[in-house]
């Protein structure tokens, strides 16, 4: 089992950038694929973004395409996502979650963190 600890989050301006860790203990993340999701008040959660640990193949929501990307650190068994040029519409908590395949990272995975609150103020 692995357990997932989010950082990074903060208030920042609108166009301003943050970054967010996703750090694994317990195990390493593998063969996992890692996803970011977010959860806006009075909204239900979506998905961001997901990286495959093997291949780095990654995957965006058309939200975020060419603002966010989605990396990893193999020595520190972490996974970032970079946020650029950052709106109103991205405050929300943000999660990693990490889980086998693609299919149940996009759709339900099993594994998640706490959560880190990005505000972007306009």
């Amino acid at each position: 089992q692995v357990q997932l600890v989010e950082s990074g989050g903060g208030l920042v301006q609108a166009g301003g950038s943050l970054r967010l860790s996703c750090a694994a203990s317990g195990r390493t993340f593998g063969y996992y694929v890692v996803g970011w999701f977010r959860q806006a008040p009075g909204k239900e959660r979506e998905f961001v973004a997901a990286l495959s640990w093997i291949g780095s193949g990654t995957s965006y929501a058309d939200s975020v395409k060419g603002r966010f990307t989605v990396s990893k650190d193999n020595a520190k068994n972490t996974v970032y996502l970079q946020m650029n040029g950052l709106k109103p519409e991205d405050t929300a908590l943000y999660y990693c979650a990490a889980d086998e395949t693609w299919g149940r990272v996009v759709s339900n995975p099993n594994y998640w963190g706490q959560g880190t609150q990005v505000t972007v103020s306009s």
